[in-house]
Formats: structure tokens, sequence, C-alpha cells
């Protein structure tokens, strides 16, 4: 425990009489708490202490006579509140090694006993310090968890492998940094050495010891030159910014870093790979594509001269009146009863949806049929379409991402939506989501201000608005799932009487 008593202490200026507070080390961040406890029960101000460590001893004019130790308890003692964030940003800006930082540290303490909204005013000097300078130690922090890089150095008797790190820190922070490692790396021995101090994981108990030299670390292991190909293979010479760059990765980490050495050449190959990575395709086409988009070079005009759903469905497969129908492999036409009095219209076709060109045959359209079997409905007594026919995407790897269609892409495809309507002539159209309601109803709306009413359209038809079904798959809470799916049900209750 840290030793503590108060001194009666003598100078040739001015005479004090207050208490020296000795810790053990620079970094005895649990002494300061203790000793700051007792003496901010006591009521001993800040001005009345004098901390003391080991590079920054007591004052040579003092005269020390000894007083009962803080550590006991006393009646008349106050309690001492603190926040946690505080106390956690406390820890890690003792690693600064400011001469002054356990008395400021204490005078914030103090003060807070009286001011509960100190910590809520950053201008405030005292806190602004305290706030800087943990995030300078934050930051280091972070570094060390992205650059430490592992050697390989032999394997115990169980089997299990052992690794060792040389680590340069800016801080002495490795205490702090060590139970990130020990939950990262639980199942492997590993020591991380530092010019300050080392800590060591057997897969049971974490054991600091003295610091090293990086002449005690192995330079190199086997599986280095494997690294160095998965560095070099996700370096993006298209989002190259040197300055952010060096900005995350210091220089002064390079040595430490077995792939730093690639750093400039990769630099320097940049624009050469970034041109060459814009020449060539996104991704792979998917094989459905050229077949369909085969003979819709010339646009298709916005006529009504169909004579059936048929016929419009002939001429919405030519249509290229947007830059989705160059990507997507197929329209994706409406399907159903064509006399139907309910018409459901989605958002846009899914991935399956525009490889199988039917509508809602997905995760989605699985969900929905579900629903609809809830709420007394089948798909053979409806029309389903699409405000959008074609799928917009983002290609990722060999998947196919949804991307929210565009108003210019609603806005294009709605001369067909309307067409279908007139053929069809629904007594009730269900929108489902905020694309669906604004291609029907023809300007933005919310769905949760439009959901729980009909909507009269001029046509003598009913629209009601509700969620998509690809909402309710998305949500990972299961109660809220559930309940959401019942609204959703009750809404298509609603729009089926």
């Amino acid at each position: 425990s840290p030793a503590v008593c108060l001194r009666q202490t003598s100078r040739t200026a001015r005479s004090f009489c207050g208490m020296i507070a000795e810790l053990s080390s620079d970094m005895d961040f649990k002494g300061w708490r203790t000793i700051a406890r007792s003496a901010c029960s006591r009521s001993i101000p800040p001005e009345n202490i004098i901390w003391q460590t080991p590079t920054k001893p007591a004052d040579l004019f003092a005269a020390s006579v000894s007083y009962p130790r803080l550590k006991q308890n006393r009646e008349d003692d106050r309690k001492v509140v603190a926040p946690k964030t505080f106390l956690e940003k406390a820890e890690r800006v003792v690693c600064l090694g400011d001469p002054e930082g356990y008395p400021k540290l204490y005078r914030l303490l103090w003060r807070y006993q009286e001011d509960r909204h100190l910590f809520a005013r950053p201008s405030d000097p005292d806190v602004s310090w305290l706030n800087s300078g943990e995030k300078v130690i934050r930051r280091d922090i972070h570094k060390m968890h992205a650059f430490v890089r592992f050697r390989k150095v032999g394997e115990t008797e169980d089997g299990r492998e052992q690794f060792v790190s040389w680590f340069e820190p800016t801080y002495p922070i490795l205490h702090l940094t060590a139970p990130f490692f020990r939950r990262r790396f639980a199942n492997m021995d590993w020591s991380i050495v530092t010019p300050a101090s080392s800590v060591h994981w057997n897969g049971k108990d974490l054991r600091f010891s003295e610091g090293g030299r990086r002449e005690d670390v192995p330079a190199e292991d086997a599986l280095e030159d494997d690294w160095k190909v998965y560095f070099a293979s996700i370096f993006n010479p298209a989002r190259l910014k040197v300055s952010a760059m060096t900005s995350e990765m210091p220089k002064k980490y390079w040595k430490n870093l077995p792939e730093a050495e690639l750093i400039p050449s990769l630099i320097q190959s940049a624009r050469s790979r970034s041109d060459h990575m814009t020449q060539a395709e996104i991704g792979e086409k998917n094989p459905l594509t050229h077949k369909y988009v085969q003979g819709r070079e010339d646009p298709v005009s916005a006529t009504s001269d169909a004579s059936s759903l048929a016929d419009l469905q002939s001429q919405a497969s030519r249509c290229n009146r947007c830059d989705l129908a160059h990507c997507a492999s197929q329209t994706v036409f409406g399907e159903g009863s064509e006399t139907s009095k309910w018409m459901i219209v989605g958002e846009q076709p899914g991935d399956q949806e525009d490889i199988q060109g039917r509508p809602f045959v997905g995760p989605a359209g699985k969900l929905l049929d579900q629903c609809l079997e809830h709420a007394g409905l089948s798909r053979q007594q409806l029309y389903i379409t699409n405000a959008v026919k074609h799928f917009r995407f983002e290609p990722r790897g060999k998947r196919r991402l949804h991307k929210t269609p565009s108003v210019g892409h609603i806005d294009a495809c709605r001369w067909w939506l309307v067409q279908e309507r007139k053929f069809v002539k629904p007594k009730n159209i269900l929108a489902m989501g905020a694309t669906a309601a604004r291609s029907i109803l023809g300007h933005q709306v919310s769905v949760n201000d439009a959901r729980g009413r009909s909507h009269l359209q001029p046509d003598g038809s009913r629209v009601f608005v509700t969620v998509h079904p690809s909402y309710l798959l998305r949500l990972t809470d299961p109660d809220t799932r559930r309940s959401e799916t019942d609204r959703f049900i009750e809404d298509l209750k609603c729009f089926g009487e």
C-alpha cells in the first residue's frame, strides 16, 4: 500500500502545513486512487498535498512529523464519489508522465465533490487537460493494437505455439494494452517486449517483467513472406492518400513492420495499377446478362399501344429507358391475376428475382407468402409487381448487394406501373416501402406517417402503405421482429378487406 503520512514542512519564504503523498512509482495509479479517496474524505484541499514519486522527490526543506496514516477510516469522513469515465481517463493520462499530473487529477476529484457538472464543461482548463491528454494515450493504444507483429519462436511441450513481438510505444502503455492481446490471442503463448517493460501470456496468466531490447526478439520468421503477400493483395492503389496513410501509420513504426519494406514500391506503382483497375471490368458479369441485354440497343418509347398485359410485358422486356437496363439480367415484370382487385407493389427485384425473372421469389418473397397466408390471402388472388423493373445492385466480389433505386429510376419506371394499373384495375393497392409509395402516390411519403390508413385515388382505388418484407428480415431482435411481423400481417388484413 502507498506510504502516506502528514508532515510539518518549513520553508524560507513561507510556512506550509499539509500532507506529502508518497507513490511507489510514476505509474502508481492504484496508489494515487487510494490516497486521493482518503485525502478527499478528510477534506484536505489540493494545495495542502505534495505528491511524491521516485522521479519527483519531496521538497528538500521538508522536515517531517509523523501523523496517523490516512488509510484508517474515521466516522466523520465524508463520502467521495467519482464518475467511472473520469477514473478510466485518469488511469490513461498518468501514462503521459506529466510532473503535475497527480496534483491535477486530485484537483479534479476535489472540485467534482462540489460541482457535479464539472466534466460537462470541456472548456474548463483542468477538464481540457484531462481530455486532451487521454486522447493522446488512447491514440497510442490504438497504434499498438494495430502495429504489434508477432514472430513465431517455437512450441511448448503440449503443442502451444510461442510468439514474441518487439514494440516501441510512445508512452508506457503496456499494462493498458495487455488485456486486449490476451483476449485476441488467447490460444497461443506470447510475449510483448518494450523498452520500459514486458508482458507474457501462457494461456492462464498475464505476467509483467522488466523491459528488453530489440535484439532480444527474432528479426523474422517463416510466416513473414505470407504476411507480405497478404498486405500487397489488400493494398488499394485507387484509394491511396500518402498523407493520410502516414498519419495513420507513422514512419516511426515502419522499422518494426515487416510489410513496411513494400510500401515505397506500392506507392510508386499505385498510379499505373489504379489506371489498370479503372479500365478493367467492375466484376464478373452475370451469365444471364448478355442473353437478355441483346436486342435492347434501341430505347422503347412510352406508348400505350399495348392491347394486353402480355403486350406490355413484351415491351418492358426491351426497355432501356434508364441505366439499370444495362446491368440487370432482365426486366422483372408483374405477375398474377389480371382481374384481381388487389395489387401489391414492392420496390425492385432482388438477386433471385433478377435471375428467375419473377417478382418476390427470394427471401423477402417467401416471408411475404407466409404473412399472406396468416392474413387469409394467397398469391393466386393477387397481382404482384415492383415499382422499378430492373435490379439495382453494387458488385461485391461474386455477390450483388441490393442498392436502393434513385428518384430517376423510380420516375423512369413509373409509366410501366401506371399501365399495369390500367389493365388490372385493382380496387386496393398495397405499397410496400417508401419507393413503392412514391411511385404510386407521385410524391415522397414517410412510411410511418402514411401507414395505418387508406389513401383514396382519383380512379377510385385505395392505396395502403406498409413496410417491405426485407425490413422484417433485417431485424435482429426476436421480440421486435415478432411484433413488427404481426403488425405487417394486420396491414395485409386491412388491405385484403
